[in-house]
């Protein structure tokens, strides 16, 4: 039987129930853990993004977050990486679809992120045992960048939660996935998924935090002056006056890339391959079908020197907010021109003009956010192993793997408790 067949045979099934009977009650067992009443009876099935194109709830899924539906698609279609995406679709009593999350499937590997000296130890085993520590793992959430639930009252968010939690383990197992992952979803989604933690044996732990700052301010000089130290403020006008010396650099902000795709991926690359910790690759094709289907959310900046491009900063925008999502760096110049500073500048300059309240960066590259005084923004880890003996084990295994252990830099922010909250 096709998954397409599958979720047709759940839909008659439920409006059949549904029409010759109350809703089913809610009890507390493995695969059925009690949820509010909004949740109740809620089947939870799996489809492809073929099979889901044509559902009119999917047509307006995430539709409140800057990364909306088709983003997921988006990614689903041109992010490299060893990902078979999927994505679970919540139907109510009557055989309506009432939310949809996206997971993904792919072998991950448990040690990522873990101090050096682990790292080494590991290297060791796995010349003779490759897949140490290397599992199937079953990740709800978004596999290039944060997780949401799909959902915008309370109310759908503890339903989502509940019947999460009911069927997870069912359904990880049945795609033969011994752990299971929530990837890195909000702080303020902990009430909504504490009935993971609670009642389905799951194990919360920080990821690595995205960065946030309020743009309370008139412009970027203003934002110095009110915000950093005299000691930044000094380090900040030295590298401008450095950058300020040399050829001028100018900035242009597009929509669409295609036309530049083959200087700026390369520039993407470079800070790439710097990274010691790495998820997802970027393609040339993510970068333009980002433009070309969401260009209500997504701004590139562009900075030449000499006519060069030197720099590419890609943003999206959505309500009172801009995103810093991906950087791109030419390394011949980009440290004699602090070309770091030099485009957050500008991003905040342009970002401030155009009415934006808030600056929200990705996760990593720490220490500068810090002395920009950037706040750190919280995103959680649910994690759970299908076997109750090896769940125990992991449970008390996972604050020590978890990866903001080993970044010294982070417990050097203000609300790094904010982290496990």
């Amino acid at each position: 039987m096709s998954i397409t067949q599958s979720f047709d045979r759940d839909v008659k099934l439920a409006k059949v129930q549904a029409s010759t009977s109350a809703a089913p009650s809610v009890t507390v067992s493995e695969n059925s853990l009690a949820a509010p009443v909004l949740g109740a009876g809620w089947k939870v099935v799996v489809v492809t993004g073929r099979e889901l194109a044509d559902q009119p709830r999917w047509q307006r899924a995430f539709a409140e977050q800057r990364k909306d539906r088709r983003y997921y698609e988006i990614v689903e279609n041109t992010v490299e990486g060893s990902f078979e995406h999927r994505y679970f679709v919540f139907l109510d009593q009557h055989g309506e679809a009432r939310a949809i999350q996206p997971f993904f499937l792919l072998d991950q590997d448990l040690l990522a992120g873990v101090g050096a000296t682990i790292q080494n130890a590991v290297a060791k085993v796995r010349r003779v045992w490759p897949r140490f520590m290397r599992l199937r793992t079953l990740m709800v959430g978004c596999a290039a960048g944060e997780g949401h639930l799909d959902a915008t009252t309370a109310g759908e968010r503890h339903a989502i939660g509940a019947a999460l939690a009911g069927s997870l383990r069912k359904h990880a197992r049945a795609m033969k996935a011994p752990i299971v992952v929530l990837k890195e979803f909000a702080s303020r989604y902990r009430d909504a998924l504490a009935v993971l933690r609670d009642n389905a044996g799951f194990t919360r732990v920080p990821s690595l935090p995205m960065t946030q700052l309020r743009l309370d301010f008139d412009n970027f000089d203003d934002y110095m002056q009110k915000k950093l130290s005299r000691i930044a403020r000094k380090d900040l006008r030295r590298k401008f006056k450095a950058a300020a010396k040399a050829d001028p650099i100018e900035m242009t902000v597009v929509r669409d890339v295609s036309d530049v795709i083959d200087e700026i991926y390369p520039l993407y690359l470079n800070v790439y391959e710097r990274s010691s910790l790495h998820f997802e690759k970027l393609t040339k094709e993510y970068l333009i079908e980002l433009g070309r289907r969401m260009p209500d959310r997504v701004r590139f900046f562009l900075w030449r020197q000499n006519g060069k491009i030197v720099a590419f900063n890609l943003c999206m925008v959505h309500a009172d907010a801009i995103y810093d999502e991906y950087i791109g760096l030419d390394y011949t110049v980009a440290l004699n021109l602090h070309l770091y500073h030099y485009t957050f500048r500008d991003v905040m300059n342009w970002a401030i003009a155009q009415g934006y309240k808030r600056f929200v960066s990705n996760g990593l590259n720490y220490d500068p956010k810090l002395h920009l005084r950037q706040e750190l923004a919280p995103i959680d880890l649910y994690v759970r192993h299908t076997s109750a003996i090896a769940n125990f084990g992991l449970g008390i295994a996972l604050p020590l793997l978890e990866p903001t252990r080993y970044d010294k830099t982070l417990k050097k922010f203000p609300n790094y408790a904010d982290l496990w909250g």
